[in-house]
């Protein structure tokens, strides 16, 4: 496992003290993509020129509920320690424009590019291509269709990846800030989201509890409109 460092934010949000744990993801190249997905071609080099930081989790009905308030969590599996879904990604912006009001971080999305190098462990680990976050083995890493028991569950408590950051394969889909687009061909070499104007269709990573072994690969890919919401989908914090 990879020593990386891992803070917990403190915010001060009228009174309730909300932490959150956050990665830094080393600066470095990556070949990001796959030749088994043509969604996720072409393959190519994205550089990350300096560090970011990624939650250690998705955010949880908890947090979601200590920034939007208590009775505004329309989560379908309810436990202040599973994901939040049934968020759109209007939503989930909504929930990062609250918090940063009280703080003097600036929480963001994080870029698809930003996504998949953290879930394939950096430049350090990427090159070795595992199938999901931090294994070959989804069950080890993740909530599916085969292990789910037909809902979410509590974040943390599968094995985390090799920058120790958890269910990053399955549980919730997890939204990116990016537009959607069937391919990589005008995909920023800088790390950076790509983003059309006219375009309200975001990308989602990652999987869910509902979904077989391939979808939940760190290489595939999916997209919604930005104001759709559905049980299996959630977000989850980056910031430099």
């Amino acid at each position: 496992m990879s020593k990386t460092k891992s803070i917990k934010d403190k915010i001060n949000l009228n009174g309730i003290e909300i932490e959150i744990e956050m990665v830094e993801v080393p600066a470095g190249s990556f070949m990001m993509g796959s030749k088994e997905w043509e969604f996720s071609q072409p393959v190519h080099e994205v550089t990350f020129s300096e560090p970011f930081f990624i939650a250690k989790y998705p955010v949880t009905q908890k947090l979601w509920k200590q920034v939007m308030g208590a009775d505004n969590n329309q989560s379908r599996f309810k436990g202040d320690s599973r994901p939040v879904e049934r968020v759109s990604w209007d939503m989930a912006k909504e929930f990062i424009d609250k918090i940063n009001g009280f703080t003097d971080k600036t929480y963001r999305l994080p870029s698809e590019s930003e996504w998949e190098y953290a879930a394939r462990g950096g430049q350090k680990f990427a090159a070795e291509n595992l199938i999901y976050s931090g294994s070959n083995r989804l069950k080890e890493v993740g909530w599916y269709g085969k292990n789910s028991t037909g809902e979410t569950k509590p974040v943390g408590l599968k094995m985390p990846n090799q920058l120790d950051i958890f269910d990053m394969s399955g549980n919730v889909w997890e939204w990116c800030e990016d537009s959607g687009i069937d391919n990589y061909k005008k995909h920023p070499p800088n790390g950076k989201p790509y983003l059309e104007k006219i375009n309200v269709i975001r990308v989602v990573r990652g999987g869910s509890w509902d979904n077989l072994d391939d979808v939940c690969s760190v290489f595939n890919r999916g997209w919604y409109d930005q104001d759709h919401w559905n049980i299996k989908v959630g977000f989850r914090l980056a910031r430099y």
